[in-house]
């Protein structure tokens, strides 16, 4: 009885240890970012779809998780971080992961941009770029990044003060989906980007685009001081020209 009692005792605590490890921690939050519709129709024909939205917590949660599975280093980590805050561009854009596994008929999508839109509030958002390859024809897997405006035509944050945002798919793209919409929602009213950016990896995303504001302020440089000699050599004919005519 004590030896049953004991066995017991070992296997609630390592189910207890399971579920409050910081891996399944992060898989808990990945899969709440991460949602995935299914549809089938009569004859057997299926369809996923699984949109991703990047919110700070998904991304964190991420990073951590593949250094984990990994067994990364504190700097391989950071790296990985880096790369990832590169790719996403959240100073930007609101990026939306979106995978489909096609297993009935051809799906068509061109252009892309055409069926997909991103509700926040009342606002109506149509990506400003997406993986070309949604624009080809579909039978089997396909993923990539679609990246909708962060910020409006005035400057101001998108998403500031809205609690929730939809994405929404024509669901006219497939036979399977003929006349429905494929719809995800995801509460972003405590997304906080900016809480990303710590660390080396946001040392080095400040210092990339450091270096490109110089190489743009460079280019400028050069136009004006071109102008400029343009100006001087202008100034110089017309003086050259009054001392002439004052001489007569």
């Amino acid at each position: 009885m004590k030896l049953r009692q004991f066995l017991l005792t070992v296997l609630c605590s390592i189910f207890i240890l399971g579920i409050t490890s910081p891996g399944f921690a992060n898989e808990k939050i990945l899969s709440r970012w991460a949602k995935t519709n299914h549809y089938e129709n009569d004859i057997g024909s299926e369809m996923w779809v699984t949109a991703t939205y990047y919110a700070s917590e998904y991304v964190d949660a991420l990073v951590q998780s593949e250094a984990e599975k990994n067994l990364w280093t504190a700097d391989e980590t950071e790296q990985y971080k880096y790369q990832l805050l590169k790719t996403l561009n959240l100073n930007a854009y609101i990026p939306i992961f979106v995978a489909i596994d096609n297993r009935g008929p051809a799906m068509h999508m061109a252009p892309f941009s055409d069926h997909i839109t991103l509700w926040v509030g009342k606002k109506k958002l149509q990506p400003v770029d997406y993986d070309k390859r949604f624009n080809f024809k579909l039978q089997g897997k396909r993923d990539g990044f679609i990246y909708f405006p962060r910020y409006d035509e005035k400057g101001k944050p998108v998403l500031q003060g809205v609690k929730s945002i939809r994405l929404a798919i024509n669901g006219n793209v497939s036979p399977i989906t003929m006349g429905k919409t494929i719809d995800y929602i995801w509460d972003v009213v405590d997304d906080n980007p900016e809480k990303l950016y710590t660390g080396k990896a946001a040392a080095r995303l400040e210092l990339d685009r450091l270096i490109k504001r110089l190489e743009k302020l460079n280019d400028q440089k050069k136009e004006l001081e071109g102008k400029l000699a343009e100006v001087e050599s202008e100034l110089q004919q017309v003086q050259k020209r009054v001392e002439e005519l004052q001489r007569q």
